[in-house]
């Protein structure tokens, strides 16, 4: 709804709802945590976005169960690579 200065997405059991501050009255605040965008090739789709200007923050981490890249939109806005390849496990 561009004239209503927002956008929503269903994903799931999750809605994100991507607003413009500045025209809603609330202005622009940076998002310091990051925001988990899911790949299925962290390095490949990392040197994609490099090859096109994007600089990410230090290397790509191996955590153990998941591969993540740090990097950041034009506005400064956290945004993270993220891909597990390990299953999910809770402890009891």
């Amino acid at each position: 709804m561009p004239e209503r200065n927002f956008a929503e997405f269903e994903t799931g059991n999750l809605t994100l709802s991507v607003i413009n501050g500045e025209r809603m009255g609330i202005g622009h605040h940076l998002s310091l945590n990051a925001v988990a965008l899911h790949v299925e090739d962290v390095e490949q789709t990392r040197a994609t976005l490099e090859e096109r200007g994007v600089a990410f923050t230090g290397e790509t981490l191996d955590t153990g169960v998941c591969h993540m890249a740090f990097f950041a939109d034009p506005d400064g806005n956290a945004l993270m690579l993220h891909h597990r390849y390990a299953p999910r496990t809770t402890e009891a």
